[in-house]
């Protein structure tokens, strides 16, 4: 595997992808059968739209690395722009988090979700500049952002019914 170049990177992509489209699934399943109780709870709609923005930034991110022949600029500007998207979404959802002063782990919560899409714009500024580390740090952004949304998800189907 290379730094600055998709080839090698195919199949942990892929798996990546087709594991993140799976959860997001299993999500609004999960949504589905806990609707009501998600509603009504304050707090609970943003940790389900934290685990969606985290689930779905990785499917994109999966599907850019595995274009082929893209060019290097080309990746890591597309990296960068869903890294700052999906931060961004991530940020919105927090500040209404914290004006609605939602719960005792909410900083843990906000510093996890924001700490697994850095990553991202790390990797795309990493391969525009063809230094620092390139897509090996979409490996730890991966990698947190399915934690964070597993998290999230139990949350939503189990935790909710204590």
């Amino acid at each position: 595997m290379h730094a600055y170049t998709t080839d090698g990177w195919g199949e942990l992509f892929l798996a990546e992808a087709g594991a993140s489209a799976a959860l997001a699934g299993l999500l609004f399943v999960a949504m589905s059968i806990n609707l009501t109780k998600i509603l009504e709870v304050q707090g609970l709609v943003g940790r389900a739209g934290e685990a969606i923005v985290l689930l779905v930034a990785v499917l994109i991110v999966s599907t850019l690395v595995l274009v082929p022949d893209q060019p290097r600029v080309a990746l890591g500007t597309e990296l960068l722009v869903t890294g700052l998207l999906a931060w961004s979404i991530l940020a919105v959802i927090h500040v209404k988090a914290v004006r609605g002063r939602i719960g005792p782990s909410l900083v843990a919560r906000i510093a996890t979700a924001q700490v697994a899409v850095l990553p991202f714009l790390v990797a795309g500024v990493s391969l525009l500049l063809r230094a620092g580390g390139g897509l090996y740090w979409l490996v730890p952004g991966v990698v947190l952002c399915l934690v964070v949304a597993v998290l999230n998800a139990w949350v939503l189907l189990i935790e909710i019914l204590r």
